[in-house]
This record gives structure tokens, C-alpha cells and sequence, in this order.
């Protein structure tokens, strides 16, 4: 798929792994502690271990598990098994869309394990999100997430919508729809999908907002944030496969065709260093490589699926050489921006201060996998 022969990726994609796999505990004490200006320039402790239940981590061991599907055993099995054995023994975090994430990856190991607990946890969580997980206007989800400093409290977000959901929560719901044939799950995952392209898509330029808010009825600043792109591109790649059939015709193009639109933007915005801006449309914003990931993982997966011809090629060899010259001896994924909450100001995206995360891990080795054919 990509210039670089199997194993030289597979080399950097070991020394990613590696480093992910021993990042440490995440420090919700030292959260407790930090200003609301570390805050908004993504200073979230929590956020940097890879052992807690929320989504930087739950992006994180689904990166493991993608890989460990492409190699066709259970390497990293022990290493899944004692991540969700030990949260579950500390005791799971508020439910929100953001906590959802390790339910990703837990039911595909709940199913090549046996493990019914796994798969009733998995149960409990999809009937909860139809359910109980608060909504905005018309049924989106809202993007409910993580007190900062209190795993066990909630940020409401009041009538939001954000682009991250589409991967966060939407992935896990469809994938339950099609393991258990259940129409309520596919019919709410596809919904929200749908509700999510029609607030957040721009249709002047082919990207994606990074939320909508019902109560203002705007897109806030109409920033197109980089990673928050790359959850659109990643995630509906990977939804596209999920449902493979088991969606109408006409909404599957529906879908595709704003994903051709995506990737057709971003084609004009690539830097010539292989990545793209974390603002995507302001070149005086730093090069982002989480963001790249995600989108270069999605264009890859694109090809695959034939939903994009081979001229889409050179997209992505050039934004993998540009990860891989981000990833530093000891296997850091570098230039990788902080959680980034909602925001009016351009500036606020600019700002965002750059440090290792288990997710820029993942997203690099997702990417990395990816590009292995």
C-alpha cells in the first residue's frame, strides 16, 4: 500500500506499541490540582497513562487490537484482558460517550474469549446509550463526558453534538447491532451517524465542524479542527465495513459521497511534510500528527474498500512518511495535540499544547497497520 517494504513499518509500528503498552497510570489527583488555563490548553492528566477507562485509552487498545487482527493471533490478549481487569477492579468511571470507548475493543474480546461478563458489560452499555444516555434535539447524542479531576461525575454539554461521538460511542453500537442482529442498536447507530453529517458537515468546503450547538443553533467559531476531522474519516471507514450489506443503498451512497467529498478537501490541504494543520484550513496552526493518523488510517481503509481509486496512493504514502518521521528512537509519537474541548476562537485550537498521548499512539500505529495491505 505505501513505498516502505512490510517490515520497516513493522519496525516502527513495535517501538509505537512498545511505548503505548508502558505509558503508566493515568493521575486524576493531579487534575484536581491544575488551573482552568492548564485545562483549556489540553493539560488533562488523565489523559496521558494508558491505564484508564476513557477514550484516549479506549483509542489506544483498539489500535492494539487492529494490529493484532492483521497478524491473525492473540498477542496482545494477555495485555487486554489485565487492562480491563484492572479498571474493572478499580471500579468503571461515570458512563458518557467518551467512557464508551473501551467498549470497542472489550466485546470483540468478550467474543474470542467466551468471557459472558465482557459480553453482558457490552449488553448493559449498548442498551444504555439508546436508552438512557442523555439526548439533544432530534435525538443526537449528546456529548456527555468525563468531570476533569472526577471520574465519577459528568460534563453534560448540554444540546451538543461533536464530531468525535462518531467514533467515541456510534462505532461500538453499530458493531453490537451486527454481532447481535439487533435492529433497534443498527437503526440508532446509523441515525446518528445521519443527525451528525447533517450539523456537521460543511458543504462549501467537504469538512467536518468540530460540534453544533442546539441552544446557540451555530457551529460555534466554524473551526475545521484537524483530529476532529479524522474521527469522521477514520470512523466512517471503519462503520462502512462494520455494516458491510446490512444498510440501504441509497444511504450507504448517501454516506460515501460525503466521505468522497472529505477526503477530496483534504487532498488540497496536505502539507508538503506529508501532514495537515491541526486547524486545517489555517496554515499558521502547527502540523498535527494525531489527526494525520486518523485520516490517513481512513484513506488507506478507503482504497481497500473500493471506495477510493489507486490516484489516492500517493495521499497516502506521503502522510505515513510524515508520521514516521514523527516517531522518535524510543517509539514517542511526537507533535501530538491535547484533548481539545469546543471552542468559538481559532486561537484556542492553536494553543493546545503538544505531548505524548495514548492516543496519538494509537492513531499512528492505526495508520501504520493500516498501510500494511
Amino acid at each position: 500500500m505505501v513505498s516502505k517494504n512490510n517490515k520497516d513499518i513493522k519496525k516502527y509500528i513495535e517501538l509505537v506499541v512498545n511505548n503505548m503498552m508502558n505509558m503508566g497510570d493515568a493521575d486524576y489527583d493531579m487534575d484536581k490540582e491544575t488551573s482552568s488555563d492548564s485545562h483549556s490548553k489540553g493539560l488533562i492528566a488523565r489523559d496521558f497513562g494508558i491505564m484508564e477507562w476513557d477514550w484516549p485509552q479506549g483509542v489506544g487498545i483498539y489500535g492494539l487490537a487492529m494490529l493484532q487482527k492483521h497478524y491473525g493471533d492473540a498477542r496482545y490478549d494477555d495485555f487486554l484482558n489485565n487492562w480491563f481487569k484492572a479498571n474493572i477492579e478499580k471500579g468503571l468511571p461515570s458512563k458518557n460517550i467518551n467512557t464508551t470507548a473501551p467498549y470497542l475493543t472489550l466485546i470483540d474480546l468478550a467474543r474470542r474469549t467466551g468471557n459472558k461478563a465482557y459480553e453482558a458489560m457490552c449488553v448493559e452499555h449498548a442498551n444504555w446509550l439508546v436508552n438512557d444516555l442523555p439526548k439533544t434535539k432530534e435525538g443526537a447524542f449528546q456529548h456527555v463526558t468525563t468531570s476533569i479531576g472526577d471520574r465519577n461525575s459528568i460534563i453534560l454539554n448540554d444540546s451538543e453534538l461533536w464530531i468525535d461521538t462518531l467514533f467515541m460511542s456510534v462505532l461500538f453500537l453499530a458493531k453490537m447491532g451486527e454481532y447481535y442482529n439487533n435492529p433497534i442498536w443498527r437503526s440508532e447507530a446509523l441515525k446518528q451517524v445521519l443527525v451528525h453529517i447533517k450539523y456537521l458537515y460543511n458543504k462549501e468546503t467537504g469538512l467536518f465542524y468540530h460540534g453544533w450547538s442546539f441552544n446557540r443553533n451555530d457551529n460555534y467559531g466554524g473551526h475545521f479542527w484537524c483530529r476532529g476531522n479524522s474521527w469522521f474519516t477514520f470512523g466512517i471507514t471503519d462503520y462502512l465495513d462494520i455494516v458491510g450489506d446490512n444498510i440501504d443503498r441509497g444511504v450507504r451512497t448517501y454516506i460515501v459521497d460525503t466521505y468522497l467529498a472529505q477526503v477530496n478537501a483534504l487532498k488540497e490541504l496536505q502539507s508538503e511534510s506529508g501532514l495537515w494543520h491541526t486547524v486545517l484550513t489555517d496554515s499558521t496552526s502547527y502540523e498535527e500528527v494525531s489527526g494525520t493518523a486518523g485520516m490517513i488510517k481512513g484513506i488507506i481503509k478507503g482504497i481497500k474498500l473500493g471506495l477510493l481509486d489507486e490516484s489516492y496512493i500517493s495521499i497516502a504514502e506521503k502522510g505515513i512518511a510524515g508520521i514516521i518521521n514523527n516517531i522518535s528512537e524510543d517509539g514517542t509519537v511526537l507533535n501530538v495535540s491535547a484533548g481539545t474541548a469546543i471552542s468559538d476562537d481559532v486561537n484556542h485550537y492553536k494553543n493546545i499544547i503538544i505531548r505524548p498521548m495514548a492516543y496519538g499512539q494509537s492513531l499512528a500505529l492505526a495508520a501504520l497497520a493500516e498501510s500494511l495491505g
